[in-house]
């Protein structure tokens, strides 16, 4: 039946405020008997809005809706379709997706279909944020440089994306050099509400939603709209048209109550809600915020919170609409009428949240007295362990020799006093702890006014004091948008940053990813010679092993104006809470209390920081640039591969690909490549930053004729998989458990019991027709939403993942590339099942295999002793399992859409 018959009262006119439209009403749905919509969540309200505009009676059926409408919090029931309104990317996810429609495009032509018919069916917007590099700082020009290196580099990869630009409908690149994704999507792309023409004249309102190729795409949920991390093979499918099919979450809420003390940052609280949702336990749910806390927080501290959603494990944390996203969008320069236009249909379709309403069902709750918050930091490893200023120094200090793989270095006592010296034409000792990188960097704070103009008053206070930064800390300011130094310099701010070292270093994700550039080279000397445990400090959202810089072991997230004063102090094993930052002019001591800014001091910025005038100027022509439009284009529908290419290869999975699947069948006498523990993330798969001269990925560049000093990182490679599939599992910290003593990408050939690089390994297996089956344990593929870390795993030959559990993003992307995630059985892992990763693993399937069905696995030892042993089986739905059968997602749908093409 299709919804016009079923669900047509549901469609009502309502007044735009400038004219007249239609909706799909929640209220009516209700009226018809379904459900009560004050007791849903406002995430489910605007999925269930969705899915009652899209119902079709097929794809979108009447039992969809009364999966949403009908929502059971506490054990949620059902499968839900699921169509954005568009689509984000960066350039570092984005080039493999337009290199994947490319290749689909060449696919599509190979078997006798139209190319055109590969095209975006929602709108797509790529900012290239992800490829300028810190090679210059602390200098006037550092960020002109940086840009003209950043081009040089990148050239080949921009025409690409200019080529992308030119190839496909609804497809818009933000050049380089404008702001980081997240933040041109909160201050500009983002709509509210979308109006959208219908072919009989009419106009449909509904919410703005989303999915982004970046796990940070939850950044946008601070203003209300619904959007979330995918990896880029699902965002290429929805991009193409299909829904994206997932379980119908949990939703957890927080209650936020109080207000922030004087002198605590909306960084403390991330950081303590990052804390408190991880140990609750929100991996795959949704988390809506609530209570009369919100009504103190503006809307950048919301979408700092809502940006480390995946530091807490969260799909998403949202923030509903409310009066304080509506002046948000008037104050960044939306347009005065479309404001209204979402302001109207939000609370006509009860997606407006005002402080008299009652509270939502909720799967699970927690509360937060904001008044609780303190002074915080976190590492030195991961974003959620959490760390108040008073206890940084000892907490650093007990790490140096912990074994807590997560926690500690595990130092010898002889090594505690190890020191190195720093030679720039002054000698310096350096010793562990040493801050060597300060970096105002990423989207998850310089959206936020407040910590920025806090760090600017931080620099004022210390100069006027005398305080200098050690010359071997590199210091660094990367805004997420130019906005930010607009308001910078209003507040006279800019010069005292500038005089500290915190010059423009670029608009992008620089040190956050790995983009730290090179430190300089008496620094590297000094952490080499004393074999230095050295510090990071970074307003980032990710400190993962390996991930800022490689020798660069203990990474810490603190706010902006955290890292201006640990730039001052020039190390990390300090108590800033009674110890001095360093001495004035005079030699007297100054505290951090000094030069910390007070709320009153802030906010006689703020009201300038935010004016309409400043976004319209800076976004006024945010898809132009002069470097972006000299670059010329190739090629038309179809792309001209080039075969000597290092950075742009037409990717091997749709070649000789048949027009159907082949049966699912037993995946036989497996060997495991990899052996790993828990918290094992999509850096130690799939590394973003540096390339080793001597890996696998150097040797294929550097048998290229490419240059040591012209490799560029991992993340502007992804449109080779040549070198991606070289560099998986080839992080530097990455520990594989079938290669003991040795970090990096390394493991034991078994047949010969020979170590060796795994992508040899690898190929040895391929050769002699072995498949592969990687072992891991908790929260597998945790971190970013990296589909080469999925990709590269399926080109390495791995057929199945047997872990103890998975991150959600990555669980998905493995499937997106037709590799079997299987999970152990509660209470059991390879190690309690005294599996060593030697055996051959049996992994019994058949054509009829169902999704979440219990898979039997038979590991055989080389003395002839077999463990047999079931998994869950997480192909979590039943249309991914059409994608498993299918060799992924986009295989189902090029074969979907040639099938389409051949019944016109």
């Amino acid at each position: 039946m299709s919804k016009e018959n079923k669900f047509a009262k549901t469609r009502i006119p309502f007044d735009t405020g400038s004219g007249k439209a239609d909706m799909y009403s929640l209220q009516k749905l209700e009226e018809m008997g379904y459900g009560k919509m004050e007791k849903l969540p406002f995430t489910i309200r605007v999925l269930l809005e969705a899915v009652l505009r899209e119902y079709d009676g097929y794809a979108f059926t009447e039992d969809d809706i009364n999966s949403l409408a009908n929502y059971n919090a506490e054990d949620p029931q059902g499968e839900i379709p699921f169509k954005p309104s568009r689509v984000v990317l960066q350039d570092f996810t984005g080039v493999p997706a337009v290199v994947d429609l490319a290749a689909l495009r060449s696919a599509m032509d190979r078997m006798g279909g139209p190319p055109t018919s590969i095209n975006p069916k929602v709108p797509v917007d790529l900012v290239i944020d992800h490829s300028v590099q810190v090679d210059e700082f602390g200098q006037e020009y550092a960020f002109m440089h940086n840009v003209e290196k950043e081009f040089e580099r990148n050239r080949e990869r921009y025409e690409f994306l200019k080529w992308g630009q030119k190839a496909f409908d609804d497809f818009r690149v933000v050049p380089p050099g404008r702001g980081i994704v997240h933040q041109v999507n909160l201050e500009y792309l983002a709509k509210g509400a979308f109006a959208r023409e219908e072919e009989d004249g009419s106009t449909i309102v509904y919410p703005d939603t989303l999915v982004g190729t970046d796990s940070h795409t939850t950044m946008i949920n601070g203003l209300g709209i619904l959007g979330w991390g995918v990896g880029g093979i699902e965002a290429e499918a929805a991009m193409l048209g299909q829904p994206i099919h997932m379980l119908v979450p949990k939703v957890v809420g927080m209650k936020l109550t109080g207000e922030l003390r004087e002198g605590v940052t909306a960084t403390d609280l991330t950081l303590t809600v990052t804390e408190m949702l991880r140990k609750h336990g929100v991996v795959g749910k949704f988390v809506e915020f609530y209570g009369d806390g919100l009504s103190s927080m503006s809307l950048p501290d919301r979408a700092t919170i809502a940006n480390m959603s995946p530091e807490y494990g969260a799909t998403m944390g949202f923030f509903p609409m409310d009066e304080e996203a509506m002046r948000y969008m008037r104050a960044t320069g939306r347009d005065p009428e479309h404001v209204e236009l979402v302001e109207r249909y939000m609370k006509a379709q009860g997606l407006y949240h005002t402080e008299d309403m009652p509270d939502p069902e909720f799967s699970s709750t927690l509360e937060l007295d904001l008044s609780t918050v303190e002074t915080s930091l976190a590492g030195p490893k991961l974003p959620h362990d959490r760390i108040t200023l008073p206890n940084m120094k000892s907490t650093f200090e007990s790490s140096l020799t912990s074994d807590d793989p997560t926690m500690g270095f595990n130092l010898e006592q002889e090594k505690l006093a190890n020191k190195g010296t720093f030679k720039n034409g002054q000698e310096m000792e350096m010793t562990h702890g040493d801050v060597v990188i300060a970096a105002i960097t990423s989207c998850t704070n310089t959206s936020n006014p407040s910590v920025m103009l806090g760090a600017g008053i931080v620099a004022k206070k210390a100069l006027e004091k005398g305080l200098e930064v050690p010359p071997y800390v590199k210091t660094s300011l990367a805004p997420g948008s130019r906005v930010v130094t607009e308001y910078l310099e209003e507040a006279g701010l800019t010069d005292y940053m500038d005089k500290l070292g915190f010059n423009l270093v670029g608009y992008g994700c620089t040190t956050c990813i790995g983009n730290s550039g090179p430190l300089p080279q008496p620094v590297e000397d000094a952490v080499k010679e004393g074999d230095l445990i050295v510090a990071g400090v970074l307003s980032g959202n990710r400190n993962f092993e390996g991930r800022i810089h490689p020798y660069v072991k203990a990474n810490y997230l603190a706010s902006p104006p955290l890292v201006v004063a640990y730039a001052l102090a020039g190390t990390v094993d300090i108590d800033l809470e009674h110890e001095p930052v360093g001495q004035d002019k005079d030699g007297n001591d100054v505290y951090l209390r000094d030069i910390w800014p007070t709320t009153e001091e802030i906010a006689e910025h703020l009201d300038s920081a935010i004016r309409p005038e400043l976004f319209e100027e800076q976004y006024g022509d945010i898809f132009e640039s002069d470097e972006w439009d000299e670059i010329p284009v190739d090629g038309g529908e179809l792309y001209e591969w080039k075969e000597d290419s290092t950075y742009i290869q037409e990717p091997p999975f749709f070649m000789d690909m048949g027009e159907e699947p082949d049966a699912i069948t037993s995946i036989e006498d497996a060997r495991a490549l990899v052996k790993v523990g828990d918290s094992i993330t999509t850096d130690h798969i799939s590394p973003a930053g540096n390339i080793k001269e001597d890996s696998p990925a150097g040797e294929y560049l550097k048998d290229h004729g490419v240059e040591y000093a012209d490799f560029n990182s991992y993340g502007s490679r992804r449109g080779n998989d040549r070198v991606m599939t070289r560099g998986t599992f080839a992080n530097v910290r990455f520990k594989n458990q079938l290669a003991p003593g040795k970090e990096g990408g390394y493991t034991n050939y078994f047949p010969e019991d020979e170590i060796t690089t795994i992508f040899d390994a690898a190929t040895r297996y391929k050769e002699d027709d072995t498949p592969l089956v990687a072992l891991a344990g908790k929260q597998y593929g945790t971190g970013s939403s990296r589909d080469w870390a999925a990709k590269g795993t399926d080109l390495l030959g791995v057929e199945a993942v047997i872990a103890t559990s998975y991150e959600r993003i990555h669980r998905s992307n493995l499937v997106g590339m037709g590799v079997l995630p299987l999970q152990f059985k509660e209470g059991e892992s390879a190690d309690a099942l005294g599996l060593d990763g030697s055996e051959e693993f049996t992994i019994h399937l058949s054509d009829d295999l169902k999704a979440q069905d219990t898979v039997k696995v038979d590991a055989k030892k080389s003395n002839g002793e077999t463990i047999s042993f079931e998994t869950e089986c997480r192909i979590d739905t039943p249309v991914e399992i059409d994608y498993y059968r299918n060799g992924g997602i986009l295989h189902y749908v090029l074969r979907e859409y040639h099938r389409a093409e051949k019944n016109k």
